[in-house]
């Protein structure tokens, strides 16, 4: 039996009977995966749903048996994120991401703490997308593709086709959504728009090529309803 570990489930599917595949994130910022054998039993199943944080531990047998995992709700929890449209398109957005950027016994530093961090955020707080997009540049980083924005608003443009940041406006370039990262103005529909277009930029061309991969389509419906949104509004 090994020591507790605290992780957040990214992946569920029911096997045979009322056993549950999952994948899980953990605080040792790696991906495991397991079965809960009964996991999706009406006592169970209210543990084991994707976005849950969880306090867990699991025994194998030996290195080609799969891990059986039992596990208890911790916090943070996202009850506040399941009752809002757009919260709980963020948070499916983040799983994606995660999903699709991190292989099982692959280990990137700080993402688990960065995910932790950025699911409190949205579940309590009103104003939470410009800390949204921020997350969405450290993610960037914490998979290898870091851009250098911070504390460089006199370089208004970005370049799309070299990830670089300029003081003219050249081809391929548009409007760096500087004023989003100071979390002290409300979004508007331009700057966001922009901001939406530079990261799919980045994670398209840099990761998700490298892949065969598309944008993940949770992605695509979060960017298309925050922007409708501050469209009628605007």
């Amino acid at each position: 039996m090994n020591d507790n570990n605290q992780g957040f489930i990214i992946f569920i599917k029911k096997v045979k009977d009322n056993d549950l595949f999952v994948k899980i994130l953990t605080d040792k910022d790696e991906i495991i995966t397991g079965l809960v054998y009964g996991g999706n039993s009406s006592k169970k199943k209210s543990i084991y749903q994707i976005g849950y944080f969880i306090e867990f531990n699991f025994t194998q047998k030996n290195n080609s048996a799969p891990k059986s995992i039992k596990a208890e709700i911790i916090k943070p929890y996202i009850n506040n994120i399941m009752n809002n449209k757009f919260k709980s398109y963020s948070l499916l957005n983040i799983i994606s991401l995660i999903n699709i950027s991190i292989l099982e016994g692959q280990k990137l530093a700080s993402i688990f703490v960065s995910v932790k961090n950025i699911i409190e955020i949205v579940s309590y707080n009103k104003n939470w997308i410009s800390h949204y997009c921020e997350w969405l540049m450290s993610f960037l980083k914490i998979i290898g593709y870091q851009i250098e924005y911070k504390n460089k608003s006199n370089l208004e443009y970005f370049n799309l086709l070299s990830n670089e940041l300029s003081v003219n406006k050249l081809n391929n370039s548009i409007k760096f959504p500087h004023m989003i990262f100071q979390h002290n103005n409300k979004i508007n529909f331009d700057d966001l728009n922009n901001f939406f277009q530079i990261f799919e930029s980045i994670f398209s061309k840099s990761h998700l090529d490298n892949l065969n991969y598309k944008m993940p389509i949770n992605f695509i419906n979060f960017k298309e309803i925050v922007l409708k949104e501050l469209r009628n509004k605007s």
